[in-house]
């Protein structure tokens, strides 16, 4: 079955280079106030392991889908105010962790976030006044607001699924290595040969590795981070506090390199790790599996 014709203007937004001079402020704003780190880290689901945003907007969406089916049912005019009251409370934090990933995805994700955004938090501000209203004892124009905002929160769900599907917004970009790599060792490069304190990428098997030697010891992981599928080997080296190697990616995500976890978001699965040994001055790698 073919795409709906409809939905092609919705899903090339990712080409609208209009929207980049709003879209390159609009970040910078979140970004200044993405502090401290940990609460960035939070926000993106880093203690979680998966994107946090996705489990977020059910609290308000689900409130607000039981809020429209009560609108249509007589005499439950207190319960659906309370609905539409808790999905505008249950909201915030979906919209804070909505933000956080939004500023570091790329520029085509980030253009059709954004409106994906002004969707959602259009019908967040009509919910409000359709909260109001109510209040105030004018049902019908709190139910004319609401399903106003319902429409545009199906909008904007339409958005996120292009931005999480099609676009891979929060999807783990390495894990086709695990299935790409074959099984056993594989040569990897003689250890004098292995440039020290600096990485390198080698290809192996046809997948590329990012590679660091420290003095005998050689640490290996696939040149791909787990976030947007950016490059390892380009990325800045760095240390955690115990003395460990770390390299932060042209999007901020830090991974450890000795274990590839991660260290700060926004990606949220660790690096895929190789495992490496030594024979007669040979550097050899296997794929680790959990």
């Amino acid at each position: 079955m073919r795409e709906l014709s409809i939905l092609k203007p919705l899903v090339r937004l990712e080409q609208v280079a209009a929207l980049d001079p709003v879209v390159r402020n609009v970040q910078k704003v979140v970004l200044s106030l993405l502090k401290p780190r940990a609460v960035e880290d939070v926000l993106h689901g880093v203690p979680a392991g998966h994107p946090l945003h996705p489990a977020l907007i059910l609290l308000p969406a689900g409130s607000w889908i039981g809020a429209a089916v009560l609108d249509l049912v007589p005499g439950t005019e207190r319960a659906a105010r309370v609905l539409v009251a808790a999905g505008v409370l249950g909201a915030a934090p979906a919209i804070a962790a909505g933000w956080a990933d939004w500023a570091r995805s790329g520029r085509e994700q980030q253009r059709v976030g954004i409106v994906h955004a002004v969707a959602n938090e259009t019908a967040w501000t009509l919910y409000a006044a359709s909260w109001l209203a109510r209040r105030t004892g004018r049902e019908g124009l709190g139910k004319a607001l609401g399903f106003t905002a319902f429409g545009l929160v199906g909008f904007g769900g339409y958005l996120g699924g292009h931005l999480g599907y099609r676009q891979a917004v929060g999807a783990n970009h390495a894990e086709g290595v695990l299935t790409r790599f074959p099984e056993g060792w594989h040569p990897l490069g003689a250890l004098v040969d292995l440039p020290d304190g600096a990485a390198a990428r080698y290809d192996v098997a046809g997948e590329g590795l990012f590679v660091l030697r420290r003095g005998h010891d050689v640490h290996v992981l696939a040149d791909v981070s787990t976030h947007m599928g950016e490059t390892l080997h380009d990325g800045v080296l760095g240390e955690t506090k115990r003395g460990t190697a770390t390299v932060e990616t042209t999007r901020g995500s830090v991974f450890e390199v000795e274990s590839g976890e991660v260290v700060h978001g926004p990606a949220t699965a660790p690096a895929i790790r190789f495992e490496t040994r030594a024979a007669g001055g040979l550097v050899e790698v296997r794929l680790h599996r959990p």
